[in-house]
C-alpha cells in the first residue's frame, strides 16, 4: 500500500466558467489557471502522482505546454489513471475536502464522483468527496479563491 497527498489552490476570477470534479457548476466567478483549473482533481492527480512515485501535475502536465491550455482536467486523469495502470497500481481510496465558501458543493458531489470514477477505472465507493467553508475567514472566505486537499491509497 502506498499513500500520496495533494494540494491545489487557484483564485476565482470573472469570465471563467466554476468546473469542479469535471462538472460545471452555475456561479458568478469561475477558476483561473492554465487548463479548466478544476482544483479537485489537481489535488487528487497529485495525490495519486505522488502514492506511485511518479512526481506532480506539473511535472507531468507543465503549464508551458500550450497543449495542456483549457484542456479538461479530468482529461488530465484520464492520463494519469492509464500511467497508474501500466505501472500495477490500482486505486483503493481517495478522499478529498474542498474548501470554499460558495457555492454549496453538496449537489453535485455524486456527478463529480462519478466523473472521476470514470477515468480512473474504478469503483465510485473507493472516491469521497467532502467540501467545508472557512467561516468567512482568509481568502477562501472572502471569495478570492478555493483549495482542494486530496490522499490517496493505492495497492
Amino acid at each position: 500500500m502506498r499513500v500520496g497527498f495533494g494540494y491545489d489552490v487557484h483564485p476565482l476570477v470573472k469570465g471563467r466558467n466554476l468546473i469542479l470534479g469535471g462538472v460545471s457548476i452555475p456561479f458568478e466567478k469561475g477558476l483561473d489557471g492554465h487548463s479548466d483549473a478544476d482544483v479537485l482533481v489537481h489535488a487528487v492527480i497529485d495525490a495519486l502522482l505522488g502514492a506511485a512515485g511518479m512526481g506532480d501535475i506539473g511535472g507531468m502536465f507543465p503549464d508551458t505546454d500550450d497543449s495542456y491550455k483549457d484542456i479538461s482536467s479530468l482529461v488530465l486523469l484520464r492520463h494519469v489513471g492509464q500511467a497508474l495502470k501500466k505501472a500495477l497500481f490500482e486505486v483503493e481510496n481517495i478522499d478529498v475536502t474542498i474548501v470554499a465558501q460558495r457555492p454549496k458543493i453538496a449537489p453535485y458531489i455524486q456527478e463529480m464522483k462519478e466523473n472521476m470514477a470514470l477515468e480512473l477505472d474504478t469503483k465510485i465507493d473507493r472516491i469521497n468527496i467532502k467540501a467545508t467553508t472557512t467561516e468567512g475567514l482568509g481568502f477562501t472566505g472572502a471569495g478570492e479563491g478555493m483549495v482542494a486537499y486530496a490522499v490517496a491509497l493505492l495497492k
